[in-house]
């Protein structure tokens, strides 16, 4: 058995182009995991192994690899007391289309390195991985990456995370110059400065004392430390008060470690991974403050068939439990189950139960991942995180265990999508290879959807956002060797009730032999804002208020799908129905033609009839959108915003730019990125991400559905 304290498993996630990728690979190469750098300008990186990542420069799939890391050491050499310890790291894409990538990594790590720019500090991707960090209560150390960039400021990104993100930011670390002149940090634990050499690409260092002008800061900066971690260490608190200087560097790293697992402390620290400085500083924190597998509390869970709570401790005695995050398709040992085990063990070749289905899965190998390549072992335990191949259906967010002692681990949440593409294969020959392709490339990502559009026979892809369906329909053309046809890209439309109403629906046939009888009274409208707030992303509230028997229980499941399968196509122009309540109070029945199938299709015509006088508004996606300009575009930029309908929330200044900051609807921001470009000679940045759903102006509504109208009668 592997010992746990030393395990950790974390993920590195940030903003785009905060140095994901690069801090990844200068990990690899000082853990000797490889023995030259790869740049991902260059499309050499270990982790973007995709055709598409190495052509774009851009992170789109989540890659696992893993490492050991000798500490503590001495000036970066072993000493007795060294220990290896084992990482499983995820680096993770930045780009928001591809964000359901960082959800499932966050849900099964253990921590997180959040990287931010030092020059352009907190951005809006910074501040939807902390959301999501937050939502798995994933303890977590910021680094500070490009130090070494023109503008670079440490302490302002401090300050940023503190005011933007809420977190109480405690530097570790101030750096020794800046920009060109960064050449180190000063560790405030330590109370001595480090100095990297640049000939052993940073692998080795210098000692030195703090800088003499740098003293009275890091004085400072220390006594903040103390300061913030103190209540974690009753003996720390009274020396603090006391005499401060007698506190010990072990005093102040156990206390900080117990506030960073408690998530009280975000530790800062910073370097430049493109220059191979502060990373192997980072690899210590990882070890010293991020949590271990036995550092976090037992994994909940319920019974799946009492509805109890269970737990699973992260012990290799205990019964088996792990969670499917992601299904990879590889070329050569065919589709791959990444899963985290939390508890027990696993022999390859045996069996585990699939909680979903209900079904036996036999593990026929386990694998260790490197980015795209696949080292077999004989078995995982609990704290480890492996692929499995030889399944036949396991899908992402299920739960496998030991089968006499199920359990259901919580799922991850997946983001609805918001942007359509109808598709066709060029050649009628490719019809069913297209279907094959999407079948495996929805089995892989959660957050693309496929439907078939009724009225044209078309296939609408739904995704996350414009570069997620290009790359989608890239991989069929290269990986499936699928050539198609494609759409303009369309808004994920989507309706809603505003009316509360009553109806009563009746549906009765006779067909010779037994017939068809049904009789439902109930209430349609929009969901009640409190089960809203408790159940987000359910969508669908129902209450049973039948008093009496008037309809039997054997038949309220047949309504509840009835009305549950209705709401896919809504009333004003077939887009999926949100956020609707429904109450069935009364009701009747008839002995012989009543039966499941007579309660679902009354409830599916109910719904038609009713759902036209609850007064049903169309929703539209709006986006929350970010651009950095230069001051001399602001007018235009802000004009242009203005034009598609945006919404101004606010203006700051950040170095010479301006940030601007809109709601905008998805529908008028097709195209933007080229328009932008033109209108600022090419020195403005935006970055887009969806916001929330809102009813569109009756203008654009009757505009969308009599476009849709118009198709079905064409």
């Amino acid at each position: 058995m592997a010992d746990l304290r030393f395990q950790r498993n974390f993920g590195i996630a940030a903003h785009i182009d905060a140095g994901k990728t690069t801090t990844t690979e200068r990990i690899l190469r000082y853990t000797g995991m490889i023995h030259r750098i790869g740049e991902v300008h260059e499309g050499a990186a270990t982790t973007d192994w995709m055709e598409q990542e190495k052509e774009r420069g851009i992170t789109i799939t989540s890659a696992a690899v893993s490492c050991q890391w000798n500490f503590p050491t001495v000036l970066g050499k072993a000493t007795p007391d060294t220990k290896k310890y084992n990482f499983n790291i995820i680096d993770t894409p930045g780009h928001v289309d591809f964000t359901v990538e960082v959800e499932r990594s966050m849900r099964v790590l253990d921590g997180l390195i959040a990287l931010f720019s030092a020059v352009d500090g907190v951005e809006p991707q910074s501040e939807t991985v902390w959301r999501q960090a937050n939502r798995y209560n994933v303890p977590r150390i910021g680094f500070v990456n490009k130090m070494d960039r023109a503008g670079a400021d440490f302490l302002n990104v401090v300050k940023q995370v503190r005011e933007m993100l809420g977190s109480k930011a405690v530097p570790l670390q101030l750096p020794i110059g800046a920009e060109d002149n960064f050449k180190g940090v000063v560790d405030l634990i330590k109370m001595k400065g480090i100095i990297w050499h640049m000939e052993t690409e940073g692998m080795t260092f210098d000692e030195i004392p703090v800088p003499e002008d740098m003293v009275e800061e890091a004085k400072e900066w220390r006594a903040q430390l103390v300061e913030a971690v103190a209540e974690y260490d009753d003996t720390l608190m009274e020396k603090f008060f006391d005499n401060p200087d007698s506190i010990t560097e072990d005093e102040i790293h156990e206390a900080v470690r117990k506030a960073t697992i408690d998530l009280s402390i975000v530790p800062m620290m910073c370097g430049s991974s493109f220059k191979n400085k502060g990373v192997q500083t980072a690899l210590d924190a990882v070890c010293r403050y991020l949590p271990s597998p036995v550092d976090i509390e037992a994994i909940k869970g319920t019974d799946p068939d009492t509805g109890e709570e269970l737990s699973r401790k992260p012990d290799a005695k205990e019964p088996f439990a792990a969670l499917a995050f992601k299904i990879m398709t590889d070329p050569f040992v065919g589709r791959l189950a990444f899963f985290r085990c939390y508890s027990g063990h696993l022999d390859a070749g045996s069996y585990v139960l699939n909680v979903r289905s209900g079904k036996k899965e036999r593990i026929s190998r386990i694998m260790k991942m490197f980015a795209n390549k696949q080292n077999p072992i004989d078995f995982i335990e609990a704290g480890d995180i492996g692929a499995a191949v030889g399944f036949k259906e396991i899908k992402t967010g299920d739960t496998l265990c030991d089968e006499n002692h199920p359990i259901t681990l919580e799922n991850m949440f997946i983001p609805e999508p918001v942007i359509s593409l109808a598709v066709e294969p060029k050649a009628q020959a490719d019809v069913d290879k297209m279907g094959m392709a999407i079948s495996k490339l929805v089995e892989e990502d959660p957050t693309l959807r496929v439907k078939t559009d009724e009225e044209t026979g078309q296939t609408i892809l739904s995704g996350m956002g414009e570069l997620h369906l290009e790359i989608i329909v890239d991989r069929m053309r290269r990986e499936f060797k699928v050539e198609v046809n494609q759409g303009a890209p369309m808004v994920a439309y989507k309706e809603a009730f505003k009316a509360t109403i009553e109806h009563r629906e009746v549906l009765k046939k006779q067909t010779g032999g037994r017939g068809k009888f049904a009789d439902i009274q109930f209430e349609i409208g929009p969901a009640d804002e409190e089960w809203l707030k408790e159940n987000p992303g359910k969508g669908f509230q129902f209450v049973n208020d039948i008093f009496g028997g008037s309809i039997p229980k054997e038949f309220i499941p047949a309504i509840t799908k009835g009305f549950e399968n209705a709401m896919t196509n809504g009333v004003l122009a077939n887009y999926p129905m949100v956020d609707m309540k429904i109450r069935i109070f009364d009701g009747s029945y008839h002995d012989v033609d009543s039966d499941a199938m007579s309660f679902e299709l009354c409830a599916k015509g109910g719904f038609r009839e009713a759902g036209r006088k609850a007064k049903p508004v169309l929703l539209e996606p709006i986006m929350k959108v970010e651009v950095v300009t230069p001051d001399q575009y602001m007018g235009d930029v802000t004009g242009d915003l203005n034009r598609r309908r945006g919404m101004l929330e606010g203006m700051d200044t950040k170095g010479n730019a301006q940030v601007i900051r809109a709601k905008v609807p998805l529908s008028e921001m097709f195209g933007y990125v080229t328009q932008l470009r033109s209108l600022s000679s090419g020195r403005a940045t935006s970055t887009m991400e969806f916001s929330h759903y809102a009813p569109a102006p009756n203008n654009i509504a009757e505009e969308v559905i009599a476009k849709v109208k118009g198709k079905v009668s064409a």
